[in-house]
């Protein structure tokens, strides 16, 4: 059984039974969570996506955008993703469908002189998705 700091792995059973027990709990746990009614999955209608936020920064007005697109049946997540200047002046919120990715499609967001990707995974065509998007904006 090694020490701390020496280098040598610890293989003893007492430590690795801990480990075991505290996953076995954790797997439980999230077991429950998934099935049960106490969760904030199970409260969200089936036929709606999620928007998922991982940048700090957002074209203004995109997210509440998102979060209405997000209610279209079939679309299951939506993730802006990179922000970049663009050279032209888009005076109101632009959406636009750009290209077909593998599960969805690539959008663009325009604002002002911001441009911001969107990725949307659904089953939906690109004409069906530009249909879904055009009561949605200004």
């Amino acid at each position: 059984m090694g020490r701390k700091g020496t280098g040598k792995k610890n293989f003893g059973k007492k430590s690795s039974a801990k480990k075991s027990s505290s996953k076995k709990a954790n797997k439980g746990t999230a077991t429950k969570l998934a099935r049960g009614s106490n969760s904030a999955v199970a409260n969200q209608p089936l036929d709606k996506g999620r928007v998922v936020i991982t940048h700090s920064t957002y074209i203004p007005g995109l997210i509440p955008l998102l979060e209405k697109l997000a209610t279209v049946p079939r679309i299951q997540t939506i993730t802006p993703a990179v922000i970049s200047r663009a050279r032209s002046n888009a005076p109101a919120l632009r959406l636009k469908v750009s290209v077909a990715i593998r599960g969805g499609h690539k959008l663009i967001a325009r604002k002002g002189k911001s441009a911001q990707e969107v990725f949307v995974v659904t089953e939906l065509s690109k004409s069906e998705l530009e249909k879904a998007i055009a009561p949605l904006l200004p």
